[in-house]
């Protein structure tokens, strides 16, 4: 990728961050006010932490976009709640994937019906965000991945593509989506320049159910953080070229999971903006 290209997608760029004690203090320390911070949910704490952080860091005049997963909202009235409290705090965009809590905590069990509720309340939020799956998902075929990206793209505004490691699959996928005719932008997951001990650190900490499913499912990433000079995601970028390059491809920016390494995120997305000027 040229360097024109890869300057405009670290300028675009989301950061994701996990609702932890510190997490307010280090975003304000390290995070510009123009850099898009989204929050995670868990199925372990629920919501709360998540419409917590979130209205704090609004009031501290980021832009941010709270995960609300289906499975964590127990009913309509529980999401009429969660609408309001999110527009009181100024939110304009929502990540709405179905998330892992099992079993869900009400009656929606994926994406879809909360969407279609949402619009149904008038569209509150101006940005919709939905999950894409570059890499097979552990219990759905890809063709239905990409025909619920169809079903949803009516209710959304926007994609964010699950962390991939492998170039090649990313482009495919890229491509795959649009022969589909499923328009909508896509923001790139793209893990950043997270060391080995410290995921692994992370991925304990999350909570120990969420933990071993994180750690079973991702068992391919730590040998990619293992192998020297293993995973970066400079690289991934550059080698992604194909699927980024040109306005078909419709990538809107690159989705970051900092894993709550939000110092060196930063600070590596500083240095290669630096070095690309240079």
């Amino acid at each position: 990728m040229d360097a024109t290209g890869l300057r405009a997608l670290l300028d675009s760029v989301r950061y994701e961050v996990l609702p932890a004690k510190a997490t307010e203090d280090k975003v304000l320390a390290h995070v510009p006010r123009d850099v898009v911070v989204t929050v995670t949910a868990s199925p372990v704490k629920g919501l709360e932490p998540t419409l917590e952080l979130t209205g704090r860091l609004a009031a501290h005049g980021y832009r941010v976009v709270p995960h609300v997963p289906a499975r964590l909202l127990r009913d309509d009235a529980h999401l009429k709640e969660v609408v309001d409290r999110l527009r009181e705090a100024g939110v304009d965009d929502v990540f709405v994937p179905a998330g892992d809590a099992d079993p869900p905590a009400g009656s929606y069990d994926g994406a879809l019906p909360v969407l279609r509720r949402l619009s149904e309340l008038g569209g509150p939020f101006a940005d919709v965000g939905i999950t894409g799956y570059p890499e097979s998902h552990p219990l759905i075929h890809d063709d239905l991945t990409i025909q619920a990206m169809w079903d949803k793209r009516a209710h959304a505004t926007y994609i964010v593509s699950n962390l991939c490691f492998d170039p090649r699959v990313l482009a495919e996928w890229v491509a795959r989506i649009r022969r589909r005719d499923v328009t909508l932008p896509v923001h790139l997951g793209v893990a950043g320049p997270v060391q080995r001990a410290k995921l692994l650190a992370m991925a304990t900490k999350i909570g120990v159910g969420e933990s071993t499913r994180f750690l079973t499912k991702h068992a391919s990433w730590f040998l990619r953080f293992a192998t020297p000079g293993g995973y970066s995601p400079e690289k991934l970028l550059t080698r992604t070229e194909e699927a980024l390059r040109g306005p078909a491809s419709g990538v809107a920016g690159l989705h970051l999971f900092t894993f709550n390494q939000i110092a060196e995120t930063e600070a590596w997305r500083r240095a290669l903006l630096d070095r690309l000027v240079g």
